[in-house]
């Protein structure tokens, strides 16, 4: 018996308990995470705009996640009148549970988590395409027309965006030959796969900013538009629900993108190194994903929902497409790898051109913008 097998014993208990034990360790470690990215949210926002954030519940304010929870959980739980009872109350569930799935299968070092699959990065694949179905509960069961449109917003975009993602991710499923997220990890021990696909990479984190509705892909929850988007009618604990699904979700693709492009918890130092060395490399990694995501929602302005659906079908789909393309040849006809890595910087330094291109064109029309453009005169 191995101490501790990754889809083995952890502790030399029964199977039974011994997933129970790995359950529980995930969701404590993910409630605090959650906790703590709000709170650093918060402070990294707060210093991009010149500000000091909370500051005042515990020593520079580490308390103030506890403080939210404690408040959210006391709040009352309204539902409206005109809400379809069933639908309403289990979106929030609906939602989580796909992200919670996730988080049981990725590899936060060397045969530490909680289940290994032969099909993870298949897997991962699969349950997050259910997450529109609790976003289009709520939007439909809230009865508001606010929360309507947003739940159409965030199906449209998450459908569309879907798609470049499952793409990127094959593009580095062909280069590493397994879907096993453990064995995609160990590939990388001398060299991350975002040296061989830096494309598919910049491809994997737009499409991911969209899938999880943040700047500038947050049009779904834009609160100068549509005042919250498809949760507006929530309250208390079924709000802080989505926020945990939101946060939640953020760290799990963290951790997701850090295995599958950064090498997870193998590169740079390999298997030779301890648990515990590989915990932290994994956390140091996705700790700099995430402030990449604050940083963007701090300098980038939200995007048109024109813009939004034009960019993934007009620019991320094709590119994605071609990068699968290009793999296919090298692969079949055992070509130099280095080539893996040409044709990939080549497209990413495209898309990148175009993201500049596009951000620093001026509109054709010289009313856009304006009332004239709709045909109203003041």
């Amino acid at each position: 018996m191995t101490p501790f097998s990754f889809g083995g014993e952890l502790f030399g208990m029964w199977n039974w308990l011994d997933a129970v034990v790995r359950v529980v360790i995930v969701v404590t470690a993910m409630t605090l995470v959650v906790m703590y990215l709000t709170y650093g949210e918060r402070k990294v926002v707060a210093r991009f705009q010149q500000r000091l954030g909370p500051t005042k519940t515990g020593p520079a304010g580490l308390f103030q996640a506890f403080a939210d929870a404690l408040k959210l959980v006391a709040k009352e739980d309204i539902r409206p009148t005109n809400a379809d009872r069933w639908v309403f109350e289990l979106a929030p569930y609906a939602t989580f549970v796909p992200v919670f799935l996730v988080l049981l299968v990725l590899p936060f070092a060397k045969d530490w988590g909680v289940r290994n699959l032969t099909l993870g990065m298949f897997f991962v694949f699969a349950v997050l395409g259910l997450n529109i179905v609790g976003i289009i509960m709520a939007g439909l069961g809230s009865g508001n027309k606010f929360a309507l449109l947003g739940g159409v917003r965030a199906a449209a975009q998450m459908i569309s965006y879907e798609i470049p993602l499952v793409l990127s991710l094959l593009a580095v499923a062909m280069v590493a030959g397994t879907l096993d997220l453990n064995q995609i990890a160990m590939l990388q021990e001398d060299r991350p796969f975002i040296v061989l696909q830096p494309l598919a990479f910049l491809i994997f984190f737009t499409a991911m900013l969209s899938e999880m509705h943040r700047a500038p892909f947050d049009i779904p929850v834009a609160e100068s538009e549509i005042v919250g988007g498809y949760f507006v009618e929530y309250s208390g604990i079924r709000w802080s629900m989505f926020q945990l699904t939101e946060y939640a979700s953020m760290w799990g693709f963290s951790v997701f993108g850090s295995v599958v492009f950064l090498g997870g918890w193998a590169f740079p130092f390999g298997e030779d190194w301890g648990w515990g060395w590989q915990l932290a490399l994994t956390f140091m990694k996705s700790i700099a994903w995430i402030l990449t995501i604050f940083w963007i929602r701090t300098t980038v302005p939200r995007l048109r929902i024109d813009q939004l659906m034009a960019f993934c079908w007009k620019v991320l789909l094709p590119l994605s497409i071609v990068q699968l393309v290009a793999n296919g040849f090298i692969l079949v006809y055992d070509w130099p790898q280095e080539l893996l890595t040409a044709t990939s910087g080549a497209g990413a330094v495209l898309l990148i051109a175009i993201i500049i291109t596009r951000s620093v064109r001026r509109p054709k029309n010289k009313y856009v913008g304006s009332y004239r453009q709709v045909g109203v005169t003041s």
